[in-house]
């Protein structure tokens, strides 16, 4: 397999760690400036596969049956008691036309779409949008019983907030990094 390509930034600021992260769908490693290109060949690769691995753990399922069974089983566990009703007929699929949507549903004919976008986002993040989109099969609007039967799931106001944040930083494009920091903090990081 290919090694990733992975860009490193150096930093002055930085002292000890090194942090893997990705930006606009690219691999971005930050390093202390005074760090040797030896050091960096020894220390990099581990912490750029230790974040693919946890990255991967994030990511759904690829096909449409194992997403339709993933929907199921979020509806049995978040929704079945507060619904009382069973799960209508449903599809589920990805799409890679939704940049300003996460998700999307018809309830006549039961067609929900996923953005791409969610696969590599945390579980519990992907898993609200599905649940969102699946209430949407009982209460087409987002009105109080919508909110009343999403309230089954624990992370609502997480996934929102963290949705919100991710779509903050996407419209800031590259506008650059927050004030007084180089760099975000999610991703692996390890001490140098």
């Amino acid at each position: 397999m290919a090694e990733p390509e992975v860009e490193v930034r150096r930093s002055a600021r930085r002292r000890r760690t090194l942090t893997v992260f990705r930006e606009q769908g690219r691999l971005v490693a930050v390093v202390p400036a005074r760090l040797s290109a030896a050091q960096e060949r020894t220390l990099l690769p581990p912490l750029v596969d230790r974040f693919l691995r946890r990255e991967a753990g994030r990511v759904l399922p690829a096909g449409e049956d194992e997403l339709a069974a993933r929907a199921g089983a979020l509806y049995e566990k978040h929704l079945a008691a507060r619904t009382g009703r069973p799960l209508p007929a449903f599809s589920v699929r990805w799409v890679t036309n939704q940049q300003r949507r996460w998700g999307s549903c018809s309830p006549d004919s039961g067609t929900i779409r996923l953005s791409a976008r969610l696969r590599t986002m945390p579980a519990w993040v992907s898993d609200y949008v599905i649940l969102h989109e699946l209430v949407h099969l009982f209460v087409p609007d987002h009105s109080r019983e919508f909110h009343r039967l999403l309230a089954g799931y624990p992370h609502v106001e997480r996934a929102k907030a963290f949705l919100q944040g991710y779509q903050h930083a996407v419209d800031a494009g590259d506008r650059g990094p927050c004030l007084g920091r180089d760099e975000p903090d999610a991703g692996a990081t390890t001490d140098s």
